[in-house]
């Protein structure tokens, strides 16, 4: 099982996650933010990941920012030396008036290219601007490449779901078992 763990206290936050890459959807997820527990579920449910999340802090900002830190090195760990996986995945999910594009390449190189906009400024609890931010620092903390276009879409409720669930499924993919490829780069190296 290819099983990630870590966690970060600071003076702001105490965040604890694990991952499980090869898991069924099991997810418990808990942060006093709703609207963020709601887009982590939706992530590790489409992705197939068991994901634990306990998070506490003094702001939503600090509190889901501190989350996707600690996600992405939870996520980094649990791929270990990458060997025989896809190492790409990429998904384009509807989700009723939205569509979305999401894709990753998972290269030990962070560079996080994030195309949202929301007209309202907040998601019921969570601020809109924090879901670009979000995601940025998942892909620079998990060290990969990480590509979300919202193609259209009127609900912001329904772009952001869409992203998550896109994320889900791409990086379900990437992760997905190759053994044949070896380490998934003409470098031999990741």
């Amino acid at each position: 099982m290819r099983v990630g763990g870590a966690e970060r206290k600071t003076k702001e936050t105490e965040v604890r996650v694990k991952i499980n890459l090869d898991g069924a959807g099991r997810v418990r997820v808990d942060t006093p933010i709703k609207f963020f527990n709601h887009l982590l579920t939706s992530f590790a449910k489409h992705g197939c990941f068991d994901l634990d999340i306990n998070a506490r802090g003094d702001f939503p900002h600090h509190i889901s920012e501190d989350t996707m830190i600690v996600l992405g090195e939870a996520v980094e760990r649990a791929l270990g030396k990458k060997a025989g996986i896809e190492c790409m995945g990429d998904a384009i999910v509807p989700m009723d008036d939205a569509l979305v594009m999401v894709a990753v390449d998972l290269s030990g190189r962070a560079f996080p290219d994030i195309e949202v906009r929301f007209t309202k400024r907040k998601l019921d609890d969570l601020s809109s601007d924090l879901v670009t931010h979000l995601l940025q620092t998942l892909a620079t903390n998990g060290k990969f490449n990480l590509h979300v276009k919202v193609l259209r879409g009127k609900n912001d409720h329904h772009k952001a779901e869409a992203i998550f669930k896109g994320l889900g499924v791409a990086l379900g993919k990437a992760v997905r078992r190759a053994p044949r490829k070896g380490v998934p780069s003409t470098k031999g190296v990741l």
